[in-house]
């Protein structure tokens, strides 16, 4: 478990798959996460990443992915002036050696507790954790992906590029045949028993792609939804998160109506 100490406001982001689409499209995600990142800067506000942020990410002891660089870059400069920033791996961007770290980046591969203006939160990607404890088990395969010998295996049979190209046509393919916005009430469910039966106030994760808000008298839980589609991510500011989203026209955040259903 990893516990950190931030200071609101924070913006919360997660699945924006940079790299899993055509060119053009991933290409306008990165341009609009740069100005999301400009815009945290200018108003001081504090990201968390939760996930998939990239698709795929994948570095090889000799090798570091050229995927999103000028994203990186602008983030690299954001976190010397703002101080690190959280970053839990999801299913699409675990198999990291550093390099983001080396980039300002808090790296985490599980969960984060933080406390904020005396409230609890759990932050975590969505897809599983390694702990028995909370009784959100990963698939098999994502277990198998995370394996420290599977990684060793496949990145000693197969070179960067080959074995990154691979990755990123099984990603599309898993997405295909199981699509995470399919198990929209696994993690409901999930975290409406975290809620009740912990001393953890709010609840935040990405992963299955439908962006939420779950109000409990004991607790309340966000799903992110997608960068990459919605748009929506999570402010927390004044002791209460709300869900939002980014406008591309005005360069600035909006409130999210979160009555409406939204599908994938």
């Amino acid at each position: 478990m990893d516990e950190l100490t931030l200071s609101a406001p924070i913006l919360f982001i997660s699945d924006a798959h940079l790299g899993g689409f055509a060119e053009t499209k991933n290409d306008r995600i990165e341009s609009e996460l740069i100005q999301l990142v400009n815009y945290c800067e200018r108003n001081e506000i504090r990201l968390a990443v939760l996930g998939d942020l990239f698709d795929y990410w994948m570095e090889f002891p000799d090798y570091i992915p050229s995927l999103g660089r000028r994203l990186l870059d602008r983030f690299e400069e954001y976190n010397q002036a703002l101080g690190p920033t959280l970053y839990i791996t999801g299913n699409h961007d675990n198999w990291t050696r550093g390099h983001l770290s080396d980039r300002g980046f808090h790296v985490v591969s599980e969960y984060v507790k933080i406390t904020v203006n005396e409230q609890q939160l759990l932050l975590l990607h969505g897809d599983g954790l390694a702990d028995s404890s909370f009784g959100l088990p990963r698939p098999f395969l994502h277990r198998l992906l995370r394996h420290p010998g599977f990684v060793k295996l496949y990145q000693r049979v197969l070179p960067p590029r080959i074995g990154l190209q691979l990755m990123k046509y099984f990603s599309k393919f898993n997405r295909w045949i199981n699509r995470p916005e399919d198990n929209r009430q696994v993690l409901s469910d999930w975290a409406e028993r975290q809620l009740q039966h912990t001393e953890i106030d709010l609840i935040i994760s990405g992963h299955d792609h439908i962006p939420r808000m779950k109000h409990f008298a004991f607790g309340s839980y966000i799903n992110l939804g997608t960068f990459y589609n919605h748009r929506t991510m999570a402010l927390y500011n004044n002791h209460s998160a709300d869900l939002v989203s980014w406008e591309t026209g005005t360069q600035s955040l909006q409130p999210f109506d979160s009555t409406i259903t939204i599908d994938e």
